[in-house]
């Protein structure tokens, strides 16, 4: 299975080069502005890809998800959209959860601690692929200060989990991918730091 994944187009994702596959994932921060009104477009341009299955998840910008769930959930028709859910697709096993450590005002912001942790325990022990929008702590991280700033209780559900990959987003500057403790860790953000929608789709094959 040839999994294609790309994070934060931030409106942008009709300028981004998609390649084949079977699956493609889009890790969150699609809109612009996050309304419903552009989710019409997203849906009408996931059409036009070629990949038989098509993951989403939200991401901080997306504000219709948090506030318009139901009726946001209406318009995806071309999409699986994952909110603290899973999906099997041909034996391989995804789950997908929009949170993130507070960050700034935006969506699907939680406190460190005992509200991530809840968050990250629903996560079953049998999935392959695990979809969130932020990283973990120390993995793909690190912002322009030097600071690293994903989530920790991320960090720890993972070595509980142990999917083979984990795919996010966010931090603009992680781009890229490492494997750790027999996880491929992916940070798939399309735009970088300064929004621009340089950063090329990554693409893996996993076994069923």
């Amino acid at each position: 299975m040839k999994c294609v994944v790309i994070s934060d187009t931030h409106g942008m994702y009709s300028d981004v080069e998609i390649p084949p596959g079977d699956v493609f994932i889009h890790a969150g921060d699609i809109l612009g502005r996050g309304e419903l009104s552009e989710l019409v477009d997203f849906n009408n341009w996931l059409s036009t890809l070629p990949h038989k299955h098509k993951i989403v998840i939200a991401g901080n910008h997306d504000w219709c998800f948090e506030r318009n769930e139901e009726e946001s959930r209406s318009r995806l028709t071309n999409a699986i959209y994952l909110k603290d859910e899973s999906v099997e697709v041909d034996g391989v096993k995804f789950y997908g959860s929009p949170w993130q450590p507070f960050f700034f005002n935006w969506a699907f912001n939680l406190e460190r601690g005992m509200a991530l942790k809840e968050k990250w325990d629903l996560i079953p022990d049998n999935i392959d692929i695990l979809i969130t929008h932020g990283p973990a702590l120390g993995i793909l991280d690190q912002v322009v200060d030097g600071s690293h700033v994903g989530c920790e209780e991320l960090f720890k559900a993972i070595g509980r989990v142990k999917p083979k990959y984990h795919i996010f987003g966010h931090i603009h500057e992680g781009y890229g991918s490492k494997t750790l403790a027999g996880c491929t860790h992916i940070n798939a953000s399309t735009t970088t730091e300064r929004y621009i929608p340089s950063n090329k789709p990554i693409t893996f094959v996993i076994e069923k």
